[in-house]
């Protein structure tokens, strides 16, 4: 469904994008996973064309994202990271003007988004910006979705929002998805990764990797270790000064600790500790995650070395 070679977009001295490829399927939900500023927004702004590359090529259900823009516009659905609706208008008439954009009408395509606009079609007459933040989703989404997309766009959608609107909104996506909608979804939260088929971990502008979320983590060799004491901030310096550290993150209520070691000896990691002081130590070997896998890739420049690179 879409096929993504060489691409490449720079702003001045920021390489935005540097050659990006990477290959989604008819029917998958395929997600990009980064930080601010990783080239997630770019890369969706040239994929919805509403944006030039400065070099490669894409193509959206086979149809080119520069030369085929205009038949291309009406095969996307996009819902932007910012609420994009007109304010001042109410949740009924946004929907039936962007049903009208495409040239039909929010009668002959309630189906598709009855199962999300049930849930606002109470306040149909409130105005969009007098919505909750989870009202607001729903809303951009069944506008995103009102002339029937063959692939939909998701720029963060979830960002902003209360954990159970997130929760609600990824229902509604794998909902979606078991209809054969294509989706392709950009989020900063690691935990939102794992509900989709496929990952791409992105970082300034270059793919890290792309794999499953269970390949990701299992492709983590490393020991790692959740470590928690008192002290907590001194319990980082302390780690990161350890012999036989190679990494140190913070993690919730825990520490993630990496032995640089092929296997690591948790006794002397906890004696040594003790030696500095610190109290109430627990020390538990832990499965590593896609935090953990990010956090590793990250390490390297490059993004490269024992993580393949799988489109």
């Amino acid at each position: 469904m879409i096929t993504v070679t060489d691409l490449s977009k720079q702003y001045g001295d920021v390489q935005a994008l540097d050659d990006v490829q990477f290959r989604v399927g008819e029917g998958e939900l395929f997600g990009f996973v980064g930080p601010d500023g990783a080239g997630k927004t770019t890369l969706f702004r040239i994929l919805v064309t509403l944006l030039l590359p400065d070099a490669g090529e894409a193509f959206v259900d086979g149809l080119h994202v520069v030369k085929n823009y205009r038949t291309l516009r009406q095969r996307l659905g996009y819902m932007p990271g910012r609420f994009s609706l007109y304010p001042d208008l109410s949740v009924e008439e946004n929907l039936t003007f962007f049903a009208s954009v495409f040239g039909t009408t929010v009668a002959a395509n309630y189906d598709l988004i009855k199962d999300i606009y049930q849930q606002i079609e109470p306040f149909k007459n409130r105005k969009a910006g007098a919505l909750s933040g989870g009202m607001k989703q729903k809303l951009a989404l069944s506008c995103a979705l009102i002339h029937r997309p063959r692939v939909l766009f998701l720029d963060e959608p979830t960002t902003g929002v209360d954990a159970v609107s997130r929760k609600e909104f990824w229902e509604m996506l794998q909902g979606l998805k078991t209809d054969g909608l294509t989706i392709v979804v950009s989020t900063p939260y690691m935990d939102e990764a794992r509900l989709c088929d496929r990952v791409a971990l992105i970082q300034a502008g270059r793919l890290l990797q792309v794999d499953t979320p269970a390949q990701i983590e299992a492709q983590y060799e490393r020991p790692l270790l959740a470590v928690k004491a008192d002290r907590r901030y001194d319990l980082i310096q302390a780690l990161r000064a350890y012999p036989h550290a190679h990494a140190v993150y913070a993690f919730g209520e825990s520490l993630h600790y990496t032995d640089a070691r092929p296997a690591a000896d948790e006794d002397a990691l906890r004696n040594y500790l003790l030696e500095q002081g610190f109290s109430d130590i627990k020390i538990q070997p832990i499965d590593a995650g896609i935090e953990d896998a990010f956090m590793e890739l990250m390490t390297d420049e490059k993004g490269e070395g024992r993580f393949s690179r799988v489109d």
